[in-house]
């Protein structure tokens, strides 16, 4: 799993596999119970897909470009395009059958 930063994020875009971003901060506690299910789903997915973590807090200008409020958001991309999104906590099965549409 790959935390965001200004300088790798056009390189986490430019991959071909599909992308979740999980847009968080360390005060959330929606964000802290959301971790762990992303985690199980990156170890799930692993070679499939890429899992990274954004925290809003160090990267405000990453989360204002995609107009994220309300955390925790989930940005899922496929080839560096966003295709689908959640925002707030979900469980394990919504975000598996939102990758599953878009392998």
């Amino acid at each position: 799993m790959q935390t965001i930063t200004d300088t790798n994020f056009s390189d986490i875009l430019a991959s071909k596999s599909v992308v979740l971003v999980d847009f968080w901060a360390a005060w959330c506690g929606p964000c802290r119970m959301l971790s762990p299910i992303v985690d199980d789903v990156a170890e799930a997915y692993e070679g499939r897909i890429e899992v990274a973590k954004c925290n809003v807090d160090d990267q405000e200008d990453i989360a204002a470009q995609y107009g994220i409020r309300s955390i925790p958001t989930l940005l899922f991309f496929k080839d560096g395009q966003l295709a689908d999104k959640t925002i707030g906590l979900v469980g394990k099965a919504e975000i598996e059958e939102k990758i599953n549409n878009l392998l």
